[in-house]
């Protein structure tokens, strides 16, 4: 983990965090700067389908629920990722909110929050169960932020959901697999994430490894960094301190495996 954290000092201008959570030590594992608040950008969509589940499992609304005057939006890539949708005026709340995060779909999004009781409902929802996490209508917006404590907890919740009620959380999962951020050199089904980023800001969550063995749960944020569209670097230490982040995870994988062949 040393490692990691020597890789992400390099960045010298603005400010960096990374928290990683290893689910079977039931631990954080690495952490640097955790009450880091930052501009979320599209990561927030992750926020907006936790509260979606949360309504759901409340029963103000179910799966099959029908989203209609749905429009995506033709910056982002639905039409490759999702081509037998396009004709699709409507579609049910699962596959809509699956889209949003597979395609950071923010057209999308506002049909989902729209349907859902609007934005100021949704807003107040995610601070009742994490206070730092502030989503705006449009996701550009610095005040759409929260702090990388809060967002590895939200992260947390939703593996941990999943492993214990798949139907429930399936919609958040799949649209997190399906996401389409790879990495050089980490297996892409072993990269299950959401990205955001706005011009001097980057964030990433997710699942790294085999999601139904031992991942590593991250998150991870830089703000206040030079134009990322003038200037590379700072994007270019992010891919290899994930990178590091696949080795780390490479390396659990076969402490795991010596431990259990030492207790057999």
């Amino acid at each position: 983990m040393e490692k990691i954290l020597e890789k992400l000092q390099e960045i010298e201008s603005g400010e960096v965090g990374i928290i990683i959570y290893s689910p079977v030590k039931q631990d954080i594992v690495l952490s640097l700067n955790k009450g880091l608040l930052v501009p979320l950008a599209s990561a927030a969509k992750v926020a907006i389908a936790f509260c979606i589940v949360k309504l759901i499992e409340e029963r103000h609304y179910k799966w099959t629920d029908i989203v209609e005057d749905v429009i995506f939006n033709p910056k982002e890539d639905s039409n490759e990722v999702y081509p037998h949708f396009q004709s699709r005026e409507n579609l049910t709340l699962q596959d809509a909110v699956e889209v949003m995060i597979a395609c950071h779909d923010s057209f999308v999004e506002e049909r989902i929050v729209q349907f859902c009781g609007g934005w100021e409902l949704i807003n107040g929802k995610i601070k009742s169960y994490f206070k730092s996490i502030n989503i705006t209508q449009n996701p550009r917006d610095l005040d759409n932020n929260g702090e990388l404590s809060e967002m590895l907890e939200l992260l947390r919740l939703i593996h941990q959901g999943y492993k214990t009620n798949p139907d429930l959380w399936i919609p958040v999962i799949n649209g997190l697999v399906r996401q389409r951020g790879d990495i050089e050199g980490i297996p892409s089904h072993f990269l299950n994430h959401m990205t955001g980023g706005l011009d001097n800001v980057v964030v990433d969550i997710g699942i790294i490894g085999e999601f139904s063995k031992n991942p590593l749960l991250f998150v991870l944020g830089a703000k206040e960094l030079p134009n990322r569209f003038k200037e590379k670097l700072a994007d270019e230490i992010i891919i290899d301190t994930m990178k590091l982040l696949y080795d780390e995870y490479c390396n659990q994988e076969v402490e795991l495996e010596s431990e259990s062949l030492s207790n057999s």
